[in-house]
């Protein structure tokens, strides 16, 4: 049984829960809600609530889904940054942005939608489920409309941190090369530095810019400098130098421990050996031009 919870704000003062419900719930869950209601599976501040109730501003909504489970996920997403069109966030790793196989309420954009104004809020890009960082959204249709089309000129710069195994021979690199998954992989997703001997599949130009920040035991912080923004790049790129990112399952290894996953799944002496249960790759900073005016958002430095 999974527990759906949200929030309402001030502004859906007066409003017909059933209407703020059916704009949170998946088009089958919203169908159930009568059901719901009559079992008693729908709360607000924890009294059992009928499906004529109205809202008040700041109550604490739950609505329990018997027979739906979800994968355990860090939920703790956070507002960084806003202004009338656009939100940008800070997504925890493990946190998938959008429904999975797995995942329908704990994702970063049903989260943002229950937890927040904004029921239609709508992803601009991408981060992959174990890369943490600023990701930036539209808060509504309009505004996804109006940006996404502009996004190469909205996103002016994007700063990447990654911890990798080994140290460097350079303290500073520009890569710029075409990646392409290859035909016959047996990791699917997985891209390749393209090589002229071998069958690829859409090879698309990348560029990025590598600088060492620190080493420690071993390992290197490296900052990563996004030019392109292809499917994963820096793990793609940094994996080829020779200096996987911790913890990266399809990229370190050789994907061993990538289908191991698939296959029986992982053990604590797995994640001991990857360093990490996760890859070590976080969005620190998103600088965007609004008008013509550059909006630098960037996440606090932790000690």
């Amino acid at each position: 049984m999974t527990d759906c919870s949200a929030r309402s704000e001030t502004e859906f003062c007066g409003i017909a829960l059933l209407d703020f419900l059916r704009l949170r719930l998946t088009s089958a869950d919203a169908q159930r809600l009568p059901v719901l209601f009559s079992n008693g599976y729908i709360s607000v501040d924890n009294e059992v609530v009928s499906a004529d109730y109205t809202l008040n501003g700041g109550s604490r909504i739950c609505v329990y889904l018997p027979g739906h489970q979800e994968e355990e996920v860090d939920t703790h997403w956070r507002i960084l940054w806003q202004n009338s069109e656009l939100l940008a966030v800070y997504k925890p790793h493990l946190l998938p942005v959008s429904r999975t196989t797995r995942n329908l309420y704990n994702t970063l954009i049903s989260l943002v939608r229950r937890q927040t104004p904004y029921a239609d809020a709508r992803l601009l890009h991408r981060l992959d489920t174990e890369t943490a960082g600023v990701i930036l959204l539209a808060k509504n249709a309009m505004a996804d409309r109006r940006w996404k089309p502009r996004l190469d000129q909205l996103m002016r710069k994007k700063i990447y941190h990654a911890w990798v195994e080994g140290i460097p021979c350079w303290q500073s690199k520009l890569m710029e090369c075409d990646l392409s998954e290859k035909a016959g992989s047996v990791i699917r997703s997985q891209v390749y530095v393209v090589d002229a001997i071998d069958r690829f599949v859409k090879p698309r130009n990348s560029k990025t810019a590598f600088r060492v920040l620190q080493t420690v035991a071993g390992r290197t912080l490296i900052e990563c400098r996004l030019y392109t923004g292809r499917k994963h790049q820096i793990r793609a790129q940094l994996s080829y130098l020779g200096h996987p990112v911790v913890g990266d399952k399809i990229y370190g290894h050789q994907g061993h421990f990538y289908l191991k996953r698939i296959e029986q799944g992982l053990d604590d002496s797995d994640y001991q050996a990857l360093g990490s249960r996760y890859h070590q790759l976080q969005a620190v900073e998103l600088t965007l031009d609004i008008e013509g005016l550059p909006v630098e958002i960037a996440l606090p430095v932790q000690n």
